[in-house]
């Protein structure tokens, strides 16, 4: 079978259909990962064969964009971003195309998949790595830092998507999507987080039902399979710094304000000194240098690149942004977790975390030195949330996610 996989976004975004194509070829299928440029060293890494789409600078300047974690402007650039690529993108995925032994896989992001499966009638997958990308009237994900959807009426709920729909979402991503499917001879869309982007042949959903338990209005063709789980480092040893530095003391907190941001620095000088007030050890993850402090207190140390399986069980906790990805690693870790969403789905991430035990929240506003280390305390000093830790992580122990969006995928034709 030959099985073109497409993916959009960042590491967190990107790295689980690198996960996926790595899986699906060694099953013997014949396999094509179709992302951002930036990802090519990562899909060599995995032995898959990989197709560019736009550019390394183009992906780093969204990446570095200070607008992306706006709630609004967040959303003018990536529905920019995705409109202009997606012609191309289509016509790459396109050439590929061996009919009557092709299925497509594409990310939330990922259209040309769908577009593709409608020109070409092909067996098409819908894979999604959180609960926010699956609306509900029932339980309701949290979209911002104002909790309020989730706790509205049902029938509010209902009127609440559609006005989101009719105010931001078609207004942003429905003009060039509909403008490059009237150039392949297809009818416009609306509404298509709603609907259109579930009428595939599967929708897959790379959570466990504990994380995201299933509502009555998600789509009745979703599976859910776990989290997928993949550190594309994970086979690698820790540096011998880092091995050092964790030797020498006390269990480090660490830091990570995630790859899709370019506000960090006051968050982690913030958070450096944090542990300096506090007496604790810490690790700075970043991949941008320029974010840190040129001085940093003793005990604290900033880290390029550390694989977070080697690294996560290794820490007192870690305070991070709330994406899928770095919380899924740090459930299976069990490592207690001070989360600061910014953006997207890490609002709701936050709360289910939260609602698990394992977890405490401080929006980015109230992020300071004093309410980090308090945090911190509250957080290292309740044996409640180690014990919830141990829980969760025993439930994610041997636990294939991808083995089994594969399956789904493979069972799609």
């Amino acid at each position: 079978m030959k099985i073109l996989v497409a993916a959009a976004g960042s590491h967190g975004d990107v790295l689980p259909f690198v996960a996926l194509s790595k899986e699906l070829q060694a099953r013997g299928h014949d396999v094509r990962l179709f992302a951002g440029a930036y990802f090519a060293s990562y899909a060599r890494e995995a032995g898959v064969p990989f197709r560019a789409l736009g550019t390394t600078q183009e992906h780093t300047e969204l990446l570095r964009n200070p607008h992306l974690t706006h709630p609004i402007d967040s959303h003018r650039l990536l529905a920019t971003a995705i409109g202009d690529n997606l012609m191309s993108t289509y016509q790459a995925l396109k050439a590929d195309v061996e009919p009557g032994r092709t299925i497509v896989v594409g990310s939330l992001l990922a259209f040309a998949t769908r577009l593709l499966q409608e020109t070409d009638r092909l067996p098409c997958v819908t894979v999604h790595l959180a609960p926010t990308s699956l609306r509900s009237s029932f339980r309701a994900s949290r979209m911002s830092a104002w909790d309020i959807l989730p706790h509205l009426p049902r029938p509010v709920k209902s009127i609440a998507w559609r006005a989101l729909d009719a105010l931001l979402v078609d207004r942003l991503y429905c003009p060039a999507l509909n403008d490059c499917r009237a150039s392949l001879g297809l009818r416009p869309v609306r509404r298509i987080f709603d609907d259109w982007l579930h009428r595939v042949d599967t929708v897959v959903g790379m959570f466990p039902r504990w994380f995201g338990d299933p509502q009555p209005d998600w789509p009745a063709n979703l599976r859910q399979t776990g989290f997928p789980l993949y550190d594309h480092g994970v086979h690698q040893a820790l540096p011998a710094s880092v091995g050092r530095f964790l030797d020498a003391g006390q269990a480090p907190v660490g830091f990570t304000a995630g790859t899709a941001t370019a506000c960090a620095h006051a968050f982690f000088a913030a958070s450096a000194e944090a542990c300096r007030r506090s007496g604790r050890r810490g690790i700075l993850l970043t991949h941008c240098p320029e974010q840190v402090p040129d001085t940093l207190p003793d005990g604290v140390v900033h880290v390029h690149y550390v694989p977070f399986g080697a690294l996560l069980p290794r820490l007192a906790a870690l305070v991070h942004h709330g994406g899928i990805g770095t919380t899924s690693q740090a459930l299976r870790a069990g490592v207690p977790q001070l989360i600061r969403p910014m953006a997207f789905d890490q609002f709701d991430n936050a709360r289910r975390a939260r609602e698990l035990g394992v977890a405490v929240e401080l929006l980015p506003s109230r992020y300071s030195v004093q309410s980090a280390a308090a945090a911190l305390h509250d957080l290292l000093d309740d044996p409640q949330v180690r014990e919830r830790c141990r829980h969760w992580a025993s439930k994610l122990a041997d636990k294939d996610g991808v083995g089994r969006a594969c399956d789904l995928i493979v069972a799609s034709h």
